[in-house]
């Protein structure tokens, strides 16, 4: 299946100045201080594999993947212990930085749940017509729990957002990620929607 290339993020860069090439120690030591941008995990720590997927909540090719394949992944690889399984941020657009960043803030155990039910809506809120998609995260955040305070505080927040960019940059330049979904399975990389089958095939290469 064809993958969704990175679009520039250029009113990111715009705002921020630049998008930072290269996650600095600085940065680093951010967002380890930064609860928000912790790992967001599903499965044992002690799993034999962790498998990465570097995703953006408005790729259609993400939102087929968590629909038709990750819930055999869940069942039959997660919950079972085989794998551990982390999501990465790669937003696309600034429509996915926006709403990653309202995810990353949400406490840790919405966090799946919301990004499954944004990438289940995707056609209404990023892609129905005439939507304010900022309105529709806000509605789907308030359903999560988060305030209108917390939701305009979150989204206006310059230091979230240079730390997904960042997040971002290291994906590509630690495992070139270049499109979504792009899934790393201990040393290697796949990029692409894989049915259960394939995915499983590229666990069990892995070790695991």
């Amino acid at each position: 299946m064809p993958t969704v290339r990175r679009r520039l993020l250029l009113g990111a860069a715009l705002t921020l100045g630049a998008a930072p090439a290269l996650l600095l120690p600085d940065t680093a030591h951010a967002q380890q201080a930064d609860p928000r941008m912790a790992e967001r995990a599903l499965g044992k720590p002690d799993a034999k594999l962790t498998v990465q997927e570097w995703f953006s909540l408005t790729c259609t090719h993400c939102a087929r993947f968590a629909a038709e394949t990750f819930p055999d992944v869940k069942a039959k690889l997660i919950d079972t212990g085989r794998i551990r399984y982390v999501f990465k941020d790669f937003p696309l657009d600034q429509v996915a930085l926006t709403a990653a960043m309202v995810a990353r803030a949400l406490p840790t155990d919405r966090y799946e749940p919301f990004v499954l039910a944004l990438l289940a809506s995707q056609d209404r809120w990023a892609f129905g017509q005439n939507v304010d998609p900022q309105a529709q995260l806000q509605q789907m955040a308030a359903l999560a729990g988060m305030p209108k305070a917390t939701f305009d505080a979150t989204i206006a927040d310059d230091t979230l957002r240079k730390e997904i960019l960042a997040e971002q940059d290291r994906g590509q330049t630690q495992y070139k990620v270049d499109s979504t979904p792009t899934f790393v399975f201990g040393a290697t990389s796949h990029s692409g929607e894989m049915d259960y089958d394939t995915f499983l095939k590229q666990v069990t290469a892995a070790g695991a």
